[in-house]
């Protein structure tokens, strides 16, 4: 008599069922990924909502891993920016390879209304190192330094190697922001790691303006001797 095996065909259909299920479930995952940094690219504020609601994870990284607040703010894409800032389960403080932080990009990209959101979520203002300051000097974004002054940055945040954000304003930034900086307390003497200060950094750069404000606000802040 010839054997045959005793099959369990509930069981094999279990297992096929579940790789039905988990086949369906990694097609839609794939499509959902690839439409999720569609609508971020596009600024699709309105499909990237629907897309959280139904579950998708919006601290997911795009193959660069880079978190899709992070691309927004990069893009820009503004709208989509404020979705993500917005939805509760969104890491505001989660880096990019560099270890920069989405407040750092919107620093940099002089975007205050985005500051101003992700600081109401949580956002680190005196980042440790390279902080939103630096990057807001940078680029003399006025409203943005004044904002993180607002928020309690600190004015002398020193980067790993020493740099100050007024030492980043003077050699990049403009004039108005070393004014502004000046104005609100920072320190011209500091020195960084190479024992620059930020008139050195400014005429490295040729910014004989921000150089000659700096020089003046030192000498007026130096004792006046006596006859």
């Amino acid at each position: 008599m010839k054997y045959q095996p005793d099959i369990d065909f509930r069981k094999c259909f279990k297992i096929f069922f579940y790789l039905l299920v988990f086949y369906g479930f990694s097609v839609s995952y794939a499509g959902s990924y690839d439409d999720f940094f569609a609508a971020v690219k596009r600024d699709d504020a309105a499909t990237l909502s629907a897309l959280l609601k139904r579950g998708f994870d919006a601290n997911t990284l795009n193959p660069a891993g880079e978190p899709a607040l992070m691309l927004a703010v990069r893009e820009p894409s503004l709208k989509a920016a404020t979705v993500l800032i917005n939805w509760p389960k969104t890491k505001v403080e989660a880096r990019n390879r560099q270890d920069e932080s989405p407040l750092m990009l919107a620093s940099l990209k002089g975007y205050p209304e985005i500051c101003l959101q992700l600081i109401a979520r949580g956002a680190d203002v005196n980042k440790p190192g390279w902080a939103p300051l630096h990057y807001a000097a940078t680029h003399g974004h006025l409203a943005v330094l004044t904002l993180l002054l607002d928020n309690y940055a600190y004015i002398d945040a020193a980067s790993p190697n020493g740099t100050t954000p007024l030492m980043m304003a003077s050699h990049y930034g403009t004039p108005a922001a070393v004014k502004l900086l000046l104005d609100a307390g920072a320190d011209p003497l500091l020195k960084n790691i190479q024992g620059l200060t930020a008139i050195d950094f400014a005429y490295r750069a040729n910014r004989t303006e921000s150089a000659e404000m700096i020089a003046a606000f030192v000498r007026s802040r130096q004792p006046k001797g006596t006859w």
